[in-house]
């Protein structure tokens, strides 16, 4: 039995995401945007005049990805959606969101910091 390659199962789950958020009506901007020192962010995206800060959490086990957004990974987002906001001199609103994705089911949940 061969194990999966991590990194690769990310791609194909971002991919997916993307996919997904783009049938939903939503232009993607970045993919994988690094803010150095901050952190990352999987998807950064816009829609009805709204910039979307996308973290992506996939898994294949009956640990649900879900449980991977936590309070560390959300802080790193917002300081990089800021650091993003400011050195591309945007003035929007904005939302942290996560997408879920458990095999093949996709959840989008927004405003994940409220």
């Amino acid at each position: 039995m061969t194990r999966e390659d991590p990194k690769k199962f990310g791609n194909q789950s971002e991919t997916l995401a993307t996919r997904f958020l783009e049938q939903k009506g939503f232009m993607i901007l970045e993919r994988n945007y690094f803010a150095r020192k901050l952190g990352e962010i999987d998807i950064i995206a816009s829609c009805n005049d709204s910039l979307h800060f996308i973290d992506v959490k996939s898994g294949k086990t009956e640990f649900d990805p879900v449980y991977n957004v936590t309070p560390s990974k959300l802080r790193k987002i917002i300081n990089s959606a800021h650091y993003y906001m400011k050195t591309k001199n945007i003035d929007s609103a904005f939302s942290i969101d996560a997408l879920i994705i458990r095999y093949d089911e996709v959840e989008f949940i927004e405003n994940v910091t409220l």
